[in-house]
């Protein structure tokens, strides 16, 4: 990647992370991770309470970048063919019409995915981890770039339906925005006094500067040492007494890819062991599940991965 190359990118990052910024106030972490998913071509999981601002981020970004977006609010009735689409019968000439689904944009916002059937959500599946869709025995090919932002409230259970961890593993990370401190707060209920700030979003992005992007992404070099160095983290979550179940080689592999997109987003051709310890609890926290003891003790998954963080040697 050549230094010009650099920082166009670099300014149409900054572009569309200053439109996520005028929309979601005084989140700029979430907006950075958010960033290095749609460079990583990744799916975002959102799991927050209530009114924070998920879907509004979620639309903050479709807006941003000139694609199709869908949002799809999923419920207890929801089927899988409601997502995927189906074969509708045509009486004028007896033949079956593929009708597509929701599922064939570039942006899709699944809004509170938890309520819908373990059956729906697999729906999803295969379009997460390939970029396709097979329908009917045929293999439909997704439209580039392909990004689910999903979203769910973590503490209502009533008529939800837990994510599995094959759903869970698909995801490249799990953010949470929080409260907005007292200051922002005032600025955001100034800022919506007469229409939303998202309405007033325009494009800055284009479908070909994404997906040239995201090619960029593959070629940021990262030396054997900090491939090794991401390896033994993943590797001490899978002996850690404190987790049940440690992450996965998806979970390497991803955490490999955004790491090397954290590291285009900062001008950057190589990857560092800082992008490898900003990224390892976002990446890897939602992948591995903890012992009821360590759940008791009050630990969680990003205390564990920040742990083992301070456990492993640091390649210098």
């Amino acid at each position: 990647m050549t230094v010009i190359d650099a920082q166009a990118f670099g300014e149409n990052l900054q572009a569309l992370k200053a439109n996520l910024a005028s929309v979601i106030l005084g989140k700029s972490e979430s907006i950075d991770l958010l960033t290095v998913a749609l460079l990583a071509g990744g799916s975002v999981l959102i799991e927050d309470v209530p009114g924070v601002g998920k879907t509004t981020l979620a639309k903050a970004l479709a807006r941003s970048i000139d694609v199709q977006f869908t949002r799809i609010q999923f419920t207890p009735d929801l089927l899988p063919a409601d997502i995927l689409g189906s074969s509708i019968y045509n009486p004028s000439n007896g033949t079956f019409n593929f009708r597509r689904g929701p599922i064939f944009c570039n942006v899709l916002l699944a809004d509170e995915i938890n309520r819908a059937s373990p059956r729906t959500q697999s729906a999803l599946l295969e379009a997460m981890n390939e970029g396709q869709a097979t329908i009917e025995g045929t293999r439909h090919a997704l439209p580039q770039p392909f990004l689910v932002i999903a979203t769910e409230n973590p503490i209502e259970f009533h008529g939800t339906y837990p994510l599995p961890e094959a759903q869970l593993d698909r995801f490249i990370v799990r953010l949470d925005l929080g409260y907005p401190s007292p200051e922002v707060e005032i600025n955001i209920l100034h800022s919506q006094g007469q229409d939303h700030p998202v309405e007033k979003l325009l494009p800055v992005l284009n479908e070909e500067q994404v997906v040239a992007m995201q090619r960029a992404v593959c070629q940021v070099h990262v030396d054997a040492s900090v491939s090794a160095y991401m390896i033994e983290i993943v590797s001490a979550t899978r002996v850690d007494t404190r987790l049940r179940l440690g992450s996965s080689p998806r979970g390497s592999l991803m955490l490999f890819r955004a790491c090397q997109a954290c590291a285009l987003a900062a001008g950057r051709g190589y990857v560092l062991p800082d992008d490898v310890q900003a990224l390892a609890a976002p990446v890897l926290a939602h992948r591995v599940l903890l012992t009821p003891k360590a759940r008791y003790d009050g630990a969680t998954g990003e205390s564990i991965i920040q742990d083992i963080l301070t456990q492993v040697k640091v390649p210098t």
